[in-house]
């Protein structure tokens, strides 16, 4: 067997529809993989199992499924991996209110779940898992998911979202859903005419509290700094909003209520000889100290700003590699909605079909 037909059938897959990794010790420098692969031996040829893929998404929230189904209608073939959390962040909410089409709400999570069906009815491969490894450093991309199957890709999307950041108490977890959030867009609606908190002392928190004051009653800002760290003019907005109260020196220590958050206990100077611990009586308890891009993976590859945000080209989805698309909250640190990541979905598909067929 000569060299470049050796090499001709490990690139199109023409052995027994498995890539042909090395073929005697000669191949080994010719077609070394690069990352460690599970292989098997054949008689005397060793073997890889390498998929092949057009089109890899990764991420399954609005904007991962949006891309999977403008990528199917473009017989993209796309393979779509859900990551840790199927539906991503927006399955954390209950109803939503401000996704176009449904005058009445829907739920989040049926709402995602009609998503991946349209995704699927246009041919996505939609698997369960995550992407563990990934090599960008040339195209056809290296890829592995949480298995150890092998993927190559021609085109990659990233889609895996930014996490919002809790204060890691019980309760927030006890209550998510119940009185808990970290969107205030999202779900502040449902606090019309009621009392809530926020919990932060920046620009993100006093814009949060900026928003539920014009539907809330009474807005309290949980602030455990002795002053705000938001701009100037963040600052003075807050502070002089009639039915805003701010709390500083303040740290939150727990939740309570029985169907739901009907209050908060407190500690203001925590750890002082003058600690005073009080509670408030609230109906939501909003988060609004950051979130965090799921871009650990990327890291070293794909350009991304002091934050962990992927930075994509102006009016573009793309990255400073060609072939690899950002979609969604994993390259907006400003928006954050369901629909604006819906919207980057569909772009990054509609570039990814335009980059192929100029290939």
């Amino acid at each position: 067997m000569t060299d470049s037909l050796a090499y001709s059938q490990w690139n199109n897959n023409e052995h027994d529809s498995l890539a042909q990794c090395l073929f005697c010790n000669k191949y080994k420098i010719l077609i070394k993989p690069r990352l460690e692969v599970k292989s098997y031996l054949r008689g005397n040829i060793q073997y890889i199992d390498m998929e092949k893929v057009k089109t890899l998404i990764i991420g399954s929230g609005p904007a991962g499924y949006t891309a999977a189904i403008y990528a199917g209608r473009a017989n993209l073939q796309p393979v779509l991996y859900s990551g840790l959390q199927p539906g991503g962040q927006l399955t954390t909410t209950t109803i939503v209110e401000n996704f176009p089409g449904f005058h009445e709400g829907i739920d989040a999570n049926q709402l995602m779940s009609e998503m991946r069906e349209q995704a699927k009815l246009y041919g996505a491969d939609l698997r369960d898992g995550s992407i563990v490894k990934a090599d960008l450093s040339s195209r056809p991309f290296h890829l592995e998911d949480d298995r150890g199957n092998q993927i190559e890709a021609e085109t990659v999307i990233i889609a895996t979202g930014a996490s919002a950041k809790y204060l890691g108490l019980a309760d927030e977890e006890k209550y998510r859903g119940q009185g808990v959030s970290a969107c205030a867009t999202c779900d502040g609606f449902f606090y019309r005419k009621r009392t809530v908190a926020v919990v932060g002392g920046g620009d993100t928190a006093c814009e949060e509290a900026m928003y539920l004051s014009g539907l809330a009653k009474k807005v309290y800002m949980i602030v455990r700094k002795p002053q705000l760290r938001a701009a100037e003019i963040m600052r003075k907005r807050v502070t002089e909003k009639e039915n805003i109260e701010i709390l500083y020196n303040t740290n939150t220590l727990g939740l309570f209520g029985e169907d739901g958050v009907e209050g908060a206990h407190l500690v203001r100077f925590k750890g002082e000889e003058n600690e005073e611990k009080f509670d408030i009586n609230i109906d939501g308890f909003f988060l609004a100290i950051g979130h965090t891009p799921n871009t650990d993976l990327f890291k070293g590859q794909v350009e991304m700003d002091d934050h962990g945000f992927i930075i994509t080209k102006p009016k573009s989805t793309a990255t400073n590699i060609e072939g690899v698309y950002a979609a969604g909250d994993v390259a907006d640190p400003t928006y954050r909605q369901g629909v604006v990541a819906a919207g980057t979905g569909a772009m990054a598909a509609i570039e990814v079909d335009r980059f192929l067929q100029k290939q």
